[in-house]
């Protein structure tokens, strides 16, 4: 592990040359990929611990540990992006992520293709990453400049989704997922397109970008399949 961090670039040696900036891609692509681990271990922990299932009878509770955890580990892993403190908070992040991941998990596995249903979502989740990484290396287009509408469209789905809480509209809440998939897509050829024009720098702040992006296409998925293809029996 410690291998691994010295041979990432630090910020303040970024040189904007093209060999950084494939340097910057390729040891985002690595920290993503070890970033799945923590989040595995902790959504296998939140199955087995019985977490979920806390999650699913505390519903109010277990969305503001989500809010609270998620966006201060958020601030921490950006105040410490420049140092091997903001890869640690970075793993725990998408540790406690999978922890949080456990809950919709727990629902999907109750049901008969339950399994198949989770590895669906994986393989759309990798194609839709595949698509947008073939995009973003081979358009001459620029797509940065949607990064401040796609930010306005997740702060309003995120209000969206905390009302509905509430409301417990289906037919919204299927919107709102179909919504999600299609914004956080857009968000991950954004982000891709930045780090590969040399736009990041960093390449903790790169996979935290990346990862949620990719976390929220897979959660949406998932919660779409289940609710179209799950089946009881």
């Amino acid at each position: 592990m410690s291998d691994f961090r010295q041979s990432l670039p630090r910020a303040g040696t970024y040189d904007g040359s093209v060999t950084a900036r494939n340097r910057v891609l390729r040891n985002t692509y690595w920290l993503l990929a070890l970033s799945l681990i923590p989040t595995v271990l902790g959504a296998a922990l939140g199955l087995t611990s019985g977490f979920n299932q806390f999650m699913l009878d505390s519903p109010g509770t277990s969305t503001m540990v989500f809010l609270v955890g998620a966006f201060g580990l958020m601030f921490l892993v950006e105040r410490n992006k420049n140092s091997s403190l903001g890869v640690a908070l970075l793993l725990g992040f998408t540790f406690f992520m999978g922890l949080m991941l456990s809950r919709l998990l727990g629902h999907v596995l109750g049901m008969g293709n339950g399994a198949q249903l989770i590895m669906l979502a994986f393989g759309g989740t990798a194609a839709v990453f595949g698509t947008m990484a073939t995009v973003a290396s081979t358009t001459k287009r620029d797509f940065t400049h949607l990064q401040k509408f796609l930010f306005v469209g997740v702060i309003l789905l995120l209000v969206a989704m905390v009302a509905n809480m509430f409301l417990q509209i289906p037919a919204l809440m299927l919107t709102l997922s179909v919504l999600a998939i299609g914004i956080f897509s857009a968000f991950l050829l954004v982000d891709l397109q930045r780090i590969i024009n040399g736009g990041e720098t960093n390449y903790v702040s790169a996979t935290l970008a990346v990862y949620l992006d990719l976390y929220n296409i897979f959660t949406n998925l998932l919660m779409l399949l289940g609710i179209f293809g799950g089946s009881r029996d």
